[in-house]
């Protein structure tokens, strides 16, 4: 099989190093545990790293004997445990893990993180919105990889690992987290992949990742393009500042007087728009296909003289904040990476009563910020005392990110730091690479429509049919944030065999089918191209994919 650019270039690079180093390969793959055994203490060159590092080391390296069945199953692998130094010793290491299959299938699989990271992701885990039954990429003889992004959140730390924020005071650490790390965990994983496997590189590297690891996985794409052969960006928060500022407006919003809704009420909101905007795709099935068409309006929930009256309707206070969390917000002052605004969340959003703090929480923002408010609202706090003013005790309730005064510097050199939305996919494209985006329509923390910029945007700048060579883009109708909770529609797709099969032989995806994953709801879906969304024919069953035919007939 022929390799690509990026593997041989890997290639090169480490059996430059290994040779320098002495070394003559593994014992072979009868021995694994012994040759797994030999990666503990290993030193990880600087020189290898494409990015400034001190180097790094091997600090545990052990065989993990098969286990599962079915879907579940994995065979036996080699678990490594690495870390990466910093340049500035007040700086956290990156760690990194890496599974090395004893039958490899000649790939490489690298993870994104999700929030603001801090840990690793499961090595063993599956891609976003992957199958339910079908083996994960480690049980299919792929090594996978993946890293903290450069700082390690307390085990303890509550409402969730991914909301812990105190290493963005660190100059490096904020840098590692923005998308240095992606590029030094590659180039040390690759290092160790030909160190195990007798300098051999894998024939290709795939990157997926969700949310932040959506985020990373365009962060590859755009800046690593010769690195990666395939990119499963799912969900994209790809402009991180820019939604940080959209967060903070969100906050202020939900933090007025009597302006937030209960859990009752967001309930109320969401019943309320589903049996309004359910039917515009032909058939009512608790799924809100032609998201554009649904114009539901808040005020038809107004209490009695717009005062709070009870969980059965909505005071002026609660659909004013509504109307402006769903309405695009354009920001009065210039920004580094170019952003101007963020498009809004559909109304349907944020009310999975299962896990509340993915939608608006359970309790309103206030100071000190609630562990029970949104993850929105307490990703901005993060944000705001740690990367923008670097005073834990700052009020983020005062910053208002649409007239934020003498922070307005900071936070446009954050966003040309942290925004990655680069349209010169170039590189990556003329090497090969292949990209899958897909985006839920009923996100609650990520807005599709972001998602939705983002392509135009890549069509503006490459032409229609340059992006048709080498990106595939689908809107999930009903699917949340991460199939986290209870999604209207809880999507499953074998993505990477779609990718590995477009990248290997050039057949891009056709007529992709999306499953429901819930238990009880054995549903299929079209898993329709941007811009069209499944119609419901009018005769079959609305649980199959065949009743439903693809349609962009927009708004009506």
């Amino acid at each position: 099989m022929k390799t690509t650019r990026a593997a041989t270039a890997a290639a090169a690079a480490a059996l430059a190093v290994l040779t320098t180093l002495g070394w003559a390969g593994p014992a072979g793959a009868a021995d694994a545990a012994g040759a797994c055994a030999e990666l503990t203490g290993v030193d990880i060159p600087a020189s290898v790293v494409g990015l400034p590092t001190t180097g790094g080391e091997v600090t545990d390296a052990v065989i993990v004997a098969a286990a599962g069945a079915g879907a579940a199953s994995v065979g036996e692998y080699c678990k490594v445990t690495a870390e990466l130094h910093p340049v500035d010793p007040a700086a956290p290491d990156i760690r990194v893990g890496v599974a090395l299959p004893t039958s490899w299938n000649h790939k490489a699989l690298m993870f994104g993180g999700g929030g603001y990271d801090g840990t690793v992701p499961a090595l063993d885990g599956n891609v976003p919105f992957g199958p339910a039954d079908e083996l994960t990429p480690l049980g299919r003889g792929y090594a996978t990889f993946a890293s903290d992004s450069g700082h390690q959140a307390p085990a303890d730390f509550t409402p969730t690992a991914s909301l812990y924020g105190e290493f963005l005071l660190n100059d490096e650490a904020l840098r590692n987290f923005s998308g240095d790390a992606l590029k030094k965990t590659h180039d040390a994983a690759a290092f160790l992949l030909g160190r195990y496997y007798g300098g051999q590189a894998p024939e290709h590297t795939y990157f997926a990742g969700g949310s932040t690891g959506g985020r990373e996985a365009l962060a590859v794409a755009q800046r690593w393009g010769r690195d990666f052969d395939g990119v499963i960006s799912a969900y994209p928060a790809y402009n991180a500042a820019t939604l940080d500022l959209y967060f903070g407006y969100v906050t202020r919003q939900l933090a007025a007087p009597g302006a937030f809704p209960r859990p009752a009420q967001q309930a109320l909101l969401y019943d309320s728009v589903l049996g309004a905007c359910d039917n515009l795709d032909g058939v009512q099935d608790g799924v809100i296909s032609n998201e554009p068409a649904c114009t539901f309006d808040p005020v038809v929930l107004r209490c009695p003289e717009g005062q709070d009256t009870g969980d059965t309707c909505l005071s002026d206070a609660q659909i004013t904040a509504i109307r402006a969390i769903s309405a695009p917000i354009t920001f009065p002052y210039p920004l580094a990476s170019g952003e101007t605004g963020y498009p809004g969340f559909p109304f349907l959003s944020g009310a999975d009563m299962a896990v509340p703090l993915l939608g608006l929480g359970t309790d309103a923002p206030a100071n000190p910020m609630p562990k029970t408010a949104g993850y929105g609202p307490q990703f901005w706090d993060a944000w705001v005392k740690y990367a923008v003013t670097r005073d834990p005790s700052f009020d983020s309730l005062a910053l208002d990110p649409l007239a934020p005064g003498t922070w307005q510097d900071r936070i446009s050199v954050l966003t040309g730091l942290q925004d990655v939305n680069s349209t010169d996919l170039r590189p990556f494209s003329t090497n090969g690479g292949k990209l899958l985006l897909l985006h839920g329509t009923a996100d609650e923390l990520v807005s599709h429509r972001s998602t939705v910029d983002y392509y135009n945007r890549l069509e503006d700048a490459m032409g229609q049919r340059t992006v048709d060579s080498f990106v595939r883009f689908y809107l999930v109708p009903g699917a949340n944030h991460a199939n986290i909770g209870t999604p209207a529609f809880t999507a499953g797709w074998d993505s990477l065999t779609a990718l590995d099969r477009w990248v290997r032989t050039g057949i891009a995806p056709a007529h992709p089918v999306v499953q429901d994953k819930t238990a009880g709801a054995p549903r299929t879906r079209p898993l329709c191209q941007y811009p069209t969304y499944p119609r419901y024919t009018g005769s079959g069953s609305p649980d199959f994919a065949s009743s439903f035919d693809c349609v962009a007939d927009g708004p009506s």
